[in-house]
């Protein structure tokens, strides 16, 4: 876990701490050393990993919406961090169907908001952007997307990612390019699934609660292929991310991939099929006929900038990714007494297994 010790002692402010991987994210900076502090809404449910984990004890906890940029800009000012990372955000594409504008305002204004805090921070020396995959304009080809790929989005949602990481680069060319400003990166990941994600409308956790009623599941997409990562995979690069942009300055900066090697994209179905190979009390029905709003088929990232210059690479296979998903949802269902210590063994296992596989960012 020692990405260098660099955040040990060091102000990290977190926007969306509240959600699935802010969460964890808050977790592991807390493990690593870091006093850390988080802007974001109420949690969705108490079923949340915030919750469950009681996280709130563990951090300073503010509840604020990105969209109201002067409250976050006092925030900032009044903590004076060292690292900021931005996860807050409308995640859903079904839900941008639903709610396009309030999709369109929190993930394209929140970026302004946050960048324009960091501006008014000088004590900032690294911030980094948290989108999306599906940030890319998806042609549905069969390789992966690099990062100078164009921006685009057929749905809200990925339209709204692909206008993020524009913004992105125009504070970066308009505010942040000179020396002695902050270091800022964004940072870009596939469908992220892991143990506390009870969000509405996904795959895994609409599973699970399925499981929980003792139902079957209904599959409304089964051949759609997601490079699907446990959530700690890109989290340890945006981690690894921020080092680099704070010892290593202005040259990482820009755009960063994160997800599995290029040979570990899986369908829906075959993601539910490994789940019940470990665990066999659910399962799913493909119904026939239904009307589907368009959801990309084939998405997948290509990770070679991260491998080859971040010294970054996927620590678990798809047995792995699955594996330490399905012990998260069980330590969730089975209300463990201490769940933020089981989150803690799963960031040390995960770490323990990076050492093995000689992984920078573990050794150092």
């Amino acid at each position: 876990m020692s990405f260098g010790n660099i955040y040990n002692g060091k102000k990290v402010i977190i926007t969306g701490h509240t959600g699935f991987k802010g969460s964890w994210l808050a977790i592991w900076l807390k493990e690593l050393g870091a006093e850390v502090f988080g802007y974001a809404l109420e949690p969705y449910s108490d079923m949340d990993n915030f919750v469950t984990s009681n996280l709130s004890r563990h951090m300073h906890h503010c509840i604020g919406d990105v969209r109201d940029g002067d409250k976050l800009k006092r925030y900032f000012q009044d903590i004076q961090p060292d690292f900021a990372f931005h996860l807050a955000a409308q995640p859903l594409v079904l839900l941008s169907y639903q709610d396009p504008v309030s999709t369109f305002d929190t993930n394209m204004m929140g970026t302004v908001n946050f960048f324009e805090a960091i501006r008014a921070t000088p004590s900032v020396k690294v911030a980094v952007n948290v989108t999306t995959d599906k940030c890319y304009d998806n042609k549905e080809w069969v390789w992966g997307y690099r990062e100078n790929d164009p921006m685009g989005g057929k749905d809200p949602y990925s339209a709204s990612k692909g206008c993020s990481e524009l913004i992105t680069n125009s504070y970066f060319e308009s505010f942040f390019k000179n020396e002695g400003t902050c270091n800022i990166g964004s940072a870009r990941a596939g469908n992220v699934i892991g143990g506390g994600d009870w969000a509405e409308n996904r795959i895994i956790p609409d599973y699970f609660r399925a499981v929980k009623k003792g139902q079957k599941l209904e599959i409304r997409n089964p051949y759609a292929t997601r490079p699907w990562q446990h959530v700690l995979e890109p989290l340890s690069g945006y981690l690894a991310l921020g080092v680099a942009l704070y010892v290593k300055d202005k040259i990482f900066s820009g755009g960063w991939n994160f997800g599995p090697e290029d040979s570990a994209n899986y369908s829906v179905k075959d993601l539910i099929d490994e789940i019940l190979a470990i665990d066999s009390r659910g399962g799913y029905s493909i119904p026939e006929g239904t009307e589907k709003l368009h959801e990309a088929v084939l998405l997948k990232l290509d990770i070679s900038k991260a491998v080859n210059l971040l010294k970054w690479k996927p620590v678990l296979d798809f047995k792995d990714t699955v594996s330490f998903t399905l012990a998260g949802y069980l330590d969730d269902l089975n209300r463990s007494n201490n769940l933020m210590s089981m989150r803690l063994k799963q960031i040390q296992l995960y770490s323990s297994k990076a050492v093995e596989k000689s992984i920078s960012w573990a050794l150092k």
